[in-house]
């Protein structure tokens, strides 16, 4: 009698805040992991061939066919405590609504977004930079994927009204409204994350990048600043 078949999961993320959840998923003697990191080599073609068992998607920019959705089991991460902040940018929009913590939502992908059922919950605590909460996040992200394929968890329909999140623009992260410290100081720390426009503020012929903030004892922030003209 041969060995078991092992089963084949799909982790997709580009971001490098995933890479020590993956290696530390990829050691998992009983199943294979694979690791997509482009959209285009997140194709119906590709997937095919892998057959995963499951498909888990840490932090992805893009919408997930509905040709691949349909087919596999398509497990997403969202930063907030659904039906609650359902939409884009979710990080960002609970800081700047005053949220000090949150919870990661495991749900299956349906057709309409952050709407599917839900696997299972955690706390999530958003202090410090954006990348520091993105690191931690993927710790938990981490534990959760474990607890749905050891469990085998079934996802139940969220339960309450939606209140969506609208995604941020990249014009969104000027500091020209921003009215104390503390709110700068948010608005700094929550666009700190390779790949998010940082904030910044501007005159007529330069701008002015934001990153690193912390405010001292006296109440100053402190940040640091890259300088180029528009």
């Amino acid at each position: 009698m041969g060995a078991p078949v092992k089963p084949t999961y799909i982790f997709l993320t580009a971001k490098p805040w995933n890479d020590t959840a993956f290696s530390e998923l990829e050691r998992e003697p009983h199943a294979n992991w694979v690791r997509i990191k482009s959209k285009e080599e997140f194709q119906l073609s590709k997937i095919t061939d892998l057959n995963p068992a499951k498909i888990f998607i840490p932090h992805w920019s893009y919408i997930i066919p509905a040709e691949i959705f349909n087919k596999y089991e398509c497990i997403v991460f969202h930063m907030t405590d659904l039906p609650y902040g359902r939409g884009g940018s979710p990080l960002q929009n609970l800081i700047v609504r005053g949220h000090k913590d949150t919870k990661i939502s495991a749900l299956k992908v349906v057709e309409n977004l952050d709407a599917g059922p839900i696997y299972l919950k955690k706390n999530l605590n958003l202090d410090g930079t954006a990348d520091a909460i993105f690191k931690r996040a993927s710790g938990v992200i981490k534990e959760m994927i474990i607890e749905i394929i050891e469990n085998d968890l079934k996802p139940v329909p969220q339960v309450g009204s939606p209140v969506i999140f609208k995604r941020r623009t990249p014009a969104e992260s000027n500091l020209e409204n921003v009215r104390s410290i503390t709110e700068a100081y948010d608005h700094i720390r929550m666009l700190d994350a390779e790949g998010y426009p940082p904030a910044f503020a501007e005159t007529e012929y330069l701008q002015f990048e934001f990153t690193n903030a912390v405010i001292s004892e006296n109440g100053e922030l402190k940040a640091n600043v890259r300088i180029f003209k528009k």
